[in-house]
């Protein structure tokens, strides 16, 4: 097995596990449970479910699917973001449905990962990202920066039940 092989088996098992973590703590919530944040000042379950699933739109959705880059960026983070627990769990879900597919396209085509998909999107400079990083420098970083999200997901959950059921 090549190393590209090995390195998107990583990110699938990764991303996979994430998600599955996210629907579980997320059952196990009540809707003013992912609407509280810890602070005045602190995102909500909500807020990161709004965080990833603008992430995934931008950085997966858009460039392979052809989605408009938009659809919750601009509301991320703002505070008193409401949708219902099932509106979460779907979200949820489609995010990192849409990037276990892009990753799946790079494992049947390995050498999709030096592709620069972004070259046609409107200037940016994000975080060591911008128009001509490939498709694996973006997984990478994604991998670093949504998985500390489903971390803070999981902590803000165990805040507000104590104990969480693992399946």
């Amino acid at each position: 097995m090549d190393s590209s092989n090995i390195v998107i088996d990583i990110l699938l098992r990764k991303y996979k596990a994430d998600q599955k973590w996210t629907r579980i703590v997320i059952e196990q919530l009540s809707e003013e449970d992912i609407s509280w944040s810890p602070t005045p000042e602190s995102n909500s379950i909500i807020n990161l479910i709004a965080h990833i699933s603008g992430a995934a739109r931008y950085w997966f959705d858009a460039a392979y699917f052809g989605a408009p880059l938009n659809e919750y960026r601009s509301i991320e983070f703002e505070r008193g973001l409401q949708m219902s627990k099932d509106q979460a769990l779907e979200i949820s879900k489609k995010s990192y449905d849409c990037i276990i597919a892009v990753i799946e396209m790079m494992k049947a085509n390995p050498e999709r990962l030096l592709e620069q998909p972004y070259l046609n999107y409107p200037p940016f400079d994000s975080a060591g990202l911008n128009n001509q990083s490939t498709v694996l420098e973006m997984l990478l970083h994604q991998f670093r920066h949504l998985p500390s999200h489903t971390g803070q997901i999981i902590y803000i959950a165990k805040m507000r039940k104590g104990n969480l059921v693992w399946e």
